[in-house]
C-alpha cells in the first residue's frame, strides 16, 4: 500500500504539471473552467481557488475527452498499473466529509451528502501528520480518488472546518450545494436520479394545479395561488406520510415531541407553515426521500403588476415580472419603437436569473422577431438563431443544461439533519418578556 500511495502522489503531480504546462485547447478549457467555477462565488476563498486545477483534472472537458484521457494519450512510458490507476481517478469527487474513525495510517470518512463511508489514506507525510489532530466528527472539504479496492486517497488540499453543530453543519451543506453543484451526489447516482425525478413530480403537480406550464397573473393574485398550491402539496405530503390532516397542530406537535411554540418558531425560521414543519418532524418515511418544498414569493414579486411563471420538468420554475414586456418587444412591428426595448433585451442577456430555458422558450415562440432583434442589437446582420443562439448564451454565461433546481428532494439523512438543526435553533432562541420566543429568521 505504501508503494501505491507514493506512486499515486507522483502520478498526481505529473498529471497536474501536464495540465498547467499545456497549450491550445487544454489551456483554454482550464481557463474557461476556472472562470466559471470562481464566478459562482462572489468571494471565493483560497481553498476554492486552490481546488480549481484538482477539480478540472477530473471534471474538465476538452471536447469529448478529459484531461486524464489526454495525459494517458500523451504519456507513452506509463505501466499498465499506472494507466489503470489513472483511469480509476475518473471516479474522483469533491465532498463534505465527517471523520467517523481514526486509523493508524488514515481515516474513515462519511460523505455528508450521500452518507457513504470511505477509507482514506494520505499519500504524503505532511497530511498524515495533520490528520493525527483530527477529532471524530471533524468536517473536511476535499477531493478523494480511489487507489485500490475500497481504499481512497486525498487528491486536493483539505479545508478543515471543525466539529460543527447541526445548525452550522446545515449551513455548510447549503454552501456546498451552492458552490459545488456538479458534485452533490457524485458517488450516488441513484440519489441524483431520485432528486431529478422529484423535480419532474413537482412540475407535474404545478401543471395539474395551474392547468399550464406557463401562467401570467398579477403579483398579489399569484401570491395567493401559490399559497393554495402549497396547501395542496402539504395535503399530499400528509397523506403520503399517513398523517391525519384533520389533526390539530397541538396533536401533531405532541407526536413530534415539541410544543406548539417550538413548531411555530421552527416554521418561522424556515419560512414554512407550522403544519408543514410538524409533518416534517413526525414523518420518517424512507421511500419518498423528499419534503414538499416551500414556495414564497419575495415582496417585490407580490407587488409586481404581472408575473409570468414558466415551468419545466428539469429547469424548475422561473418567476419573471418582465416576460410580458419582452413578448411585447417581440410582437411589435418595429421593436425599437418600444420604450426601453434595447435595455430589456440586454438585461435578458446579462441577468443570470434569465436562464437558457427562458431564451429557448422565446426562440420557439418568436423565432423570426427574436432573430431580427438580436441582429440589430448585437450589430450582427448575419446572426442565425438556430446556429448562433446557443453560443451567444454560453458567451453570456448561461449554461445550456440545468443545474438541479432548489425544489429537488434531498436524501432523508439530510432532511433529518435539517429537522434537528431547526429544533436546536428553536430551543436556543431567547424568549421575550411575554415568554414567547421572538420570531426572527434562521440564525447561524
Amino acid at each position: 500500500m505504501d508503494a501505491i500511495l507514493a506512486r499515486s502522489r507522483q502520478l498526481k503531480q505529473d498529471l497536474v504539471d501536464f495540465v498547467l504546462d499545456a497549450e491550445g485547447e487544454l489551456a483554454t478549457a482550464l481557463e474557461q473552467y476556472s472562470a466559471e467555477q470562481l464566478a459562482r462565488s462572489q468571494q471565493p476563498d483560497q481553498h476554492q481557488q486552490a481546488l480549481v486545477v484538482d477539480r478540472f483534472v477530473i471534471e474538465g472537458r476538452v471536447g469529448t475527452q478529459t484531461p486524464i484521457d489526454l495525459f494517458l494519450a500523451a504519456t507513452s512510458d506509463l505501466s499498465a498499473s499506472d494507466r489503470q490507476l489513472l483511469q480509476s481517478w475518473q471516479r474522483s469527487f469533491i465532498g463534505l466529509f465527517a471523520v467517523t474513525k481514526s486509523l493508524p495510517d488514515g481515516l474513515e470518512l462519511m460523505n455528508w451528502l450521500t452518507a457513504k463511508l470511505y477509507t482514506v489514506k494520505p499519500n504524503d507525510p505532511a497530511t498524515l501528520e495533520e490528520m493525527q489532530r483530527f477529532r471524530l466528527g471533524e468536517i473536511l472539504l476535499t477531493q478523494i480518488a480511489p487507489i485500490a479496492e475500497e481504499v481512497w486517497t486525498f487528491t486536493a488540499p483539505l479545508k478543515v472546518m471543525g466539529n460543527l453543530g447541526k445548525p452550522k453543519l446545515a449551513v455548510a451543506i447549503g454552501n456546498f450545494k451552492q458552490n459545488y453543484k456538479e458534485s452533490l451526489y457524485s458517488d450516488a447516482p441513484e440519489l441524483l436520479e431520485e432528486a431529478w425525478r422529484s423535480v419532474e413530480h413537482y412540475h407535474q403537480d404545478f401543471v395539474d394545479f395551474f392547468g399550464s406550464d406557463a401562467i401570467t397573473l398579477p403579483g398579489y393574485q399569484l401570491g395567493k395561488k401559490i399559497v393554495e398550491f402549497q396547501d395542496v402539496l402539504t395535503k399530499k405530503q400528509l397523506a403520503k406520510a399517513g398523517i391525519d390532516e384533520s389533526k390539530s397542530l397541538a396533536d401533531l406537535a405532541a407526536e413530534a415531541g415539541m410544543d406548539e411554540a417550538e413548531i411555530e418558531a421552527a416554521a418561522e425560521a424556515m419560512g414554512a407553515d407550522a403544519k408543514t414543519v410538524s409533518t416534517m418532524l413526525k414523518s420518517k418515511e424512507t421511500a419518498a426521500k423528499m419534503v414538499a418544498p416551500k414556495i414564497d414569493l419575495p415582496p417585490e414579486l407580490k407587488k409586481a403588476e404581472v408575473v409570468t411563471v414558466l415551468a419545466h420538468p428539469r429547469w424548475g420554475q422561473m418567476f419573471l415580472p418582465t416576460y410580458t414586456q419582452m413578448e411585447s418587444v417581440l410582437q411589435a412591428d418595429d421593436w425599437q419603437s418600444v420604450p426601453g426595448a434595447a435595455k430589456l433585451v440586454g438585461k435578458y442577456l446579462d441577468d443570470p436569473a434569465i436562464n437558457a430555458f427562458v431564451w429557448q422558450r422565446l426562440a420557439t415562440g418568436y423565432p423570426d422577431s427574436l432573430e431580427t432583434v438580436l441582429r440589430s442589437l448585437l450589430e450582427r446582420p448575419d446572426f442565425n438563431l438556430k446556429k448562433d443562439l446557443e453560443p451567444l448564451l454560453e458567451q453570456h454565461k448561461k449554461p445550456l443544461q440545468p443545474d438541479l433546481p432548489e425544489i429537488a428532494s434531498v436524501p432523508i439523512h439530510l432532511h433529518d439533519l435539517f429537522q434537528e438543526a431547526l429544533k436546536e435553533v428553536s430551543k436556543s432562541r431567547p424568549k421575550d418578556k411575554d415568554g414567547q420566543k421572538p420570531k426572527k429568521g434562521f440564525q447561524r
